[in-house]
């Protein structure tokens, strides 16, 4: 269905990788409107986690088109997230092609909506492969309380999933797995 719409980059950002592109997404308003609206169909948390940079892009629209989307927690590279003594955490994740570092803050859970002792989350990302990013997440949110309540993952959703690199089977140990589209074949 959205196939027809990303694009690949052969050997970005190093030989070997096949890049896959999802800005063109933001070139066409019909196809941007039918994913924001299948992903919204596809959460079921008030509070929504995503990694910067394209998770964001994608996320971000439920503010406005979602009825039940209250949060959005945003997930950062390092020095892009200002925050107060004590509140940063920091996510050691492993890509496909390299090691790097996440960061979120404490406070974005705390204002989160509960739902009695847990903070319930949908976690929105533009490509699943090996899943060593959201991997490194739900370690590092798994280990935190906030105000007494554990963040509790309810989906995974992806706008593409490359099977063959198996992240599926890791994350879904953790929560159900959505992805718009799967790219078979493709490593």
């Amino acid at each position: 269905m959205f196939e027809n719409v990303i694009k690949h980059y052969l050997d970005f950002p190093k030989p070997g990788i096949d890049f896959i592109d999802v800005l063109p997404f933001l070139q066409d308003k019909e196809s941007f409107r039918q994913v924001v609206n299948e992903i919204d169909r596809l959460t079921t948390a008030p509070n929504v986690a995503t990694v910067e940079a394209r998770g964001f892009l994608f996320a971000a629209p439920l503010l406005s088109v979602s009825e039940h989307v209250k949060n959005i927690v945003p997930f950062r590279k390092k020095g892009k997230l200002p925050h107060a003594e004590g509140d940063l955490v920091k996510v050691e994740i492993m890509k496909e092609y390299g090691s790097d570092e996440l960061f979120y803050r404490r406070s974005d859970f705390a204002a989160c909506e509960p739902n009695g002792d847990f903070i319930d989350i949908t976690l929105i990302d533009d490509l699943l492969a090996t899943g060593g990013t959201v991997e490194g997440i739900i370690d590092s949110l798994q280990q935190q309380t906030i105000d007494g309540k554990k963040i509790r993952i309810k989906e995974f959703i992806f706008l593409v999933e490359l099977p063959a690199l198996g992240g599926r089977k890791i994350l879904e140990a953790t929560a159900p797995v959505h992805s718009l589209m799967s790219l078979e074949g493709v490593e």
